[in-house]
């Protein structure tokens, strides 16, 4: 199984699939991702409770953010992967994989829904596609391509999928499916509960 935390650990890299591919980001995707950011900054307000990305939000802002991204998955603290189109060319959204034991996660209040415990969870994934493509179900794809990839090449047994309960796209998204809310999450400072599906 892979890992959070250990630098020897083989972890991988790409998910190939008919309409699009994940790769780790780094940060000469700078360009290419701020336009999806913008794009769809509206929904990731409130999918991140915060004003990010604001609307003065520059390209080398977010390669700054990138350079932070592509460190912490080189050292297996947390791994962000670009959506990409099948060719590489366009960004179509983004992918992150925390632990349980993330610093913004370990702030958090988390009440269980049910019987499962959170230190159980194996990762906490969360994701975002750009607005274009909602549409066109690439979100649909992607959670279902994704669920399959954690569980039969990252080896991960217990994935909770986080949005907060003011996305209400995303939230139906994953209420049909065969998922259920697992976990509450309140993190500091910002309103609505995270939704933890598992």
């Amino acid at each position: 199984m892979a890992s959070f935390g250990d630098p020897g650990a083989t972890v991988p890299v790409a998910l190939r699939h008919e309409r699009f591919v994940l790769r780790p980001i780094r940060t000469d995707d700078a360009a290419d991702d701020f336009a999806a950011l913008m794009e769809t900054r509206e929904l990731l307000r409130r999918w991140e409770q915060s004003e990010w990305p604001a609307d003065d939000f520059t390209v080398e802002a977010n390669r700054e953010d990138l350079a932070g991204l592509q460190q912490r998955h080189d050292e297996h603290r947390a791994y962000t992967f670009t959506v990409r189109d099948p060719g590489d060319t366009v960004c179509l959204g983004c992918v992150y994989l925390f632990p349980t034991t993330a610093s913004f996660l370990a702030r958090s209040t988390v009440a269980p829904v049910g019987g499962e415990a959170w230190n159980d969870v194996d990762a906490v994934a969360y994701f975002w596609v750009r607005l274009s493509q909602l549409e066109a179900g690439l979100d649909r794809a992607l959670l279902g391509a994704l669920r399959a990839w954690l569980r039969d090449d990252w080896g991960f047994e217990r994935v909770v999928f986080v949005t907060n309960e003011q996305f209400e796209q995303q939230v139906r998204l994953l209420a049909h499916t065969d998922l259920a809310v697992r976990f509450e999450l309140r993190e500091p400072g910002k309103a609505g509960t995270y939704l933890a599906f598992g």
